[in-house]
């Protein structure tokens, strides 16, 4: 009687050593499984999903925007459709507006002239909750300006004109050199308060560049 029981007892154990090494085993398969899945996961993810790698940035919709630059003359401004890239905020808005302005008509638009001196910079734009833009720029924008009433009327009125009828927030615009107001550009347009569009000094007319 006393070996058999301790048969019974030494095959009890060894089941029961069987069905922990059982379970061992199918939690280290299960393992194995999941870390090959989110090994998998990851890597579909590097593959489909969006590249942070530095230098890669991604890439601009764009949008239809009205430039306005000057006619041959300098009597009247031209309204110029174009292509800007889109931003998510007024301001971001206003300065692709300015850079492409600065950019000027481009070599389609041989009738129109430029309104912003070639070489002139950005410093930057603030728009204010009332909606007024100030729009900063370097003293290239003086210094490298031909002067004359009717050239400084289109350099003012062509950036305040694409402003206010492409960014809804902007009402009017103040301009102000290497951070510091001015009474006028060259001597001739008052400059000391914000300006509103004018659709006076338009002629209807719409290049597409």
């Amino acid at each position: 009687m006393g070996s058999k029981r301790k048969r019974r007892s030494e095959e009890v154990r060894a089941k029961k050593k069987r069905k922990g090494i059982r379970l061992f085993l199918l939690s280290v398969i299960m393992a194995v499984a999941l870390g090959f899945l989110v090994f998998v996961g990851i890597s579909l993810y590097d593959f489909v999903g969006p590249s942070n790698e530095k230098g890669v940035l991604p890439k601009k919709e764009n949008r239809q925007a009205v430039l306005y630059f000057s006619d041959a003359q300098e009597r009247f401004l031209v309204p110029a459709k174009r292509l800007v890239p889109e931003a998510t905020t007024a301001q971001g808005r206003a300065e692709e507006l300015v850079k492409a302005l600065i950019e000027g008509p481009g070599a389609g638009l041989k009738e129109l002239t430029r309104t912003i001196p070639e070489g002139t910079k950005l410093r930057g734009i603030r728009v204010e909750a009332e909606g007024t833009a100030f729009v900063d720029f370097d003293g290239s924008i003086v210094d490298r300006h031909p002067g004359g009433s009717a050239s400084e009327v289109a350099t003012v009125y062509s950036l305040v004109n694409t402003l206010t009828q492409n960014v809804p927030e902007i009402k009017a615009v103040k301009i102000l050199v290497e951070g510091k107001p001015r009474e006028t550009l060259k001597g001739h347009l008052d400059l000391g308060y914000p300006l509103r569009f004018n659709g006076e000094l338009i002629k209807e007319q719409s290049p597409t560049g």
